[in-house]
């Protein structure tokens, strides 16, 4: 499995804006100053630069002013970029007169420094204001357990940092609270099925002090085992108690958070990932558009009904989206299946028939070239899916899982994944398709996506276990 743990709380976002404003104030002075610093002094200008720039980015993170946790009021992190631009500032102008470089290169530095502080106070209120868009957009949908006083406090805190969640509904653990309490999902003991129902990324456990932990351990597992991810809000005494491999410690305010997840939860990865599918699905929907015109010309002059097949398939953590397809069938395919379930080839959930009686001409080939998927590339670019993933699953499919099963749609479904570089339809057994979306899911890094997508082409070329 992968735990790696390493900047799981880092604002790397941050991190990497503040560098780019530090390089575009570099460029601009570099052309304000290009009349009188000579080319071959550029270099030590830079460097002065790249110096500078080092300290500040550590200094802050020295700071804690990266992590996703710490309160956003604007006298603290101003006091926090006023230090380190200072110390950047210092050591760089100490640099600078022990060497004693030209009088247009100490003018530059000066008048970098200087417009550097403006631009990154300046960046602090911007960039926060649009990370908070961002997130909120893309905030995990989360539920909450506990006492319900306590997850005030908490909830009071946590919207003080740029942790951002989609308040969903609380759970009770016990009786029902005295005062009033937001959007009641049920009650504990029937965890499993509001995490079904609910489309729920993640759980928060809100201990008091009072708590038997061991209480709720058996909720952690069965979160852990369908793949949501488990925050535990606790007291200080039994943080060290409940500390695992697969977990980590921060905190919120007061509060000691603990952290138990079955993926890497690595917020730079995931954004490297979306940006990945991004590129790659909007140069190969580019690329590939003349084979795309072409089927839909033929699929139309083939057999009668759309071009493109949609079906409400279950992505992450149940969520439902429309999946788009070449149709490759004729319109009534779905009638049929019914007639055709005796002769599925699959053990388990899955339905597949070699010689599918339903599949056009043009389908046979759009099939056997996988072409009827590229649709998919739109759905990546929707973000209901991914370009490397597990294979997304239908409805009726899901609504037989059991809970060991679930965790395979913890994250976002792939165009392709390992099941489809491993046999795809050769793998009849149900089971199986899901141990290799599982170990896709425990091994997750970005080289592996990369490496799925060069096999992938590899399997196209070769047609292989593909009907």
């Amino acid at each position: 499995m992968n735990r790696s743990n390493k900047g799981a709380n880092t604002n790397f976002i941050q991190m990497l804006e503040d560098i780019a404003v530090l390089f575009i104030v570099y460029l601009i002075e570099r052309k304000a100053f290009e009349d009188v610093i000579l080319p071959e002094t550029q270099p030590k200008c830079l460097a002065l630069v790249v110096v500078f720039g080092v300290i500040y980015i550590l200094a802050n993170k020295e700071a804690r002013i990266y992590n996703v946790t710490l309160f956003f009021y604007m006298d603290r992190f101003w006091k926090i970029i006023s230090k380190s631009w200072l110390l950047s500032a210092g050591i760089t102008s100490g640099f600078m007169y022990v060497y004693n470089p030209h009088i247009n290169i100490r003018r530059f530095h000066l008048s970098f420094i200087l417009w550097a502080y403006v631009a990154i106070c300046v960046n602090m209120v911007i960039s926060r204001l649009f990370q908070m868009m961002i997130t909120n957009h893309q905030a995990p949908r989360a539920a909450f357990v506990g006492t319900f006083d306590e997850y005030e406090k908490f909830n009071y805190f946590l919207n003080k940092t740029s942790v951002r969640v989609e308040e969903v509904g609380y759970i009770l653990d016990r009786e029902m609270p005295e005062k009033r309490v937001f959007n009641i999902l049920g009650n504990l003991d029937d965890l499993e099925q509001i995490v079904r129902n609910n489309e729920l990324d993640q759980i928060y456990f809100i201990q008091h002090s009072d708590d038997n932990i061991a209480q709720i351990q058996q909720y952690i597992d069965l979160c852990l085992e369908m793949g949501v991810t488990v925050k535990v809000v606790m007291d200080v005494s039994y943080s060290r108690r409940m500390h695992r491999s697969n977990s980590y410690v921060s905190s919120v305010g007061t509060y000691p958070l603990i952290t138990y997840h079955t993926i890497a939860l690595n917020s730079y990865e995931q954004a490297l990932k979306r940006l990945m599918d991004l590129i790659i699905s909007v140069i190969a929907t580019i690329i590939l558009s003349p084979i795309m015109l072409t089927t839909a010309i033929a699929i139309k002059l083939d057999s009668p009904g759309p071009v493109i097949f949609k079906q409400t398939r279950v992505g992450q953590n149940g969520r439902k989206f429309d999946i788009y397809k070449f149709r490759s069938m004729c319109v009534d395919a779905e009638e049929q299946k019914k007639e055709l379930m005796e002769h599925n080839e699959m053990d388990g959930f899955m339905f597949k028939i070699k010689d599918d009686p339903r599949v056009t001409r043009v389908g046979k080939f759009i099939r056997k070239t996988s072409i009827d998927e590229l649709p998919q590339l739109f759905n990546v670019i929707q973000g209901d899916m991914s370009l490397v993933g597990t294979r997304p699953p239908t409805v009726d499919e899901v609504a037989q899982y059991k809970r060991g099963q679930w965790r395979r749609i913890s994250i976002k479904p792939g165009v392709t994944g390992l099941w489809q570089i491993s046999g795809r339809n050769n793998i009849t057994n149900f089971d199986d398709v899901v141990e290799l979306d599982l170990r896709y899911i425990d091994n997750w890094t970005l080289w592996a996506d990369i490496a799925i997508l060069f096999k992938t082409v590899g399997v196209l070329v070769t047609k292989k276990g593909a009907y």
